[in-house]
């Protein structure tokens, strides 16, 4: 699985953003996938995550203001971001976990800068 992130930039406090992760493979339509960040100096953690079946879970952070996604026909999982703070900003990271084969697949990151 190949995993290609778009849709970073700079965005002021309170703006919106978009971030696309398109995947390579036949088997998206099975794999969960994730987005993860890594802010400066601080260990990557877990932003949401959505089931092949579509069900979805958020850290508390941005639980209400993200909204993770995913087209099969696009092999393609988003990350809605509303009402973005400056605590936000981080690289934002695609994950895909190959369930036949326990692996784990990570995009290249994507930058969100938030501007207070």
């Amino acid at each position: 699985v190949q995993l290609q992130a778009s849709g970073g930039g700079l965005v002021q406090a309170g703006g919106s953003l978009r971030l696309s992760c398109a995947a390579s493979g036949t088997i998206f339509s099975r794999t969960p996938m994730a987005w993860y960040r890594q802010a400066p100096g601080k260990q990557r953690e877990l932003v949401a995550s959505i089931t092949s079946g579509g069900s979805t879970s958020y850290a508390g952070a941005v639980k209400g203001r993200f909204t993770i996604t995913r087209d099969s026909a696009k092999n393609t999982v988003y990350l809605q971001m509303n009402s973005l703070k400056p605590e936000d900003t981080a690289v934002y990271y695609c994950h895909a976990f190959r369930l036949d084969t326990l692996t784990n697949f990570w995009g290249q990151g994507t930058l969100v800068t938030v501007s207070s």
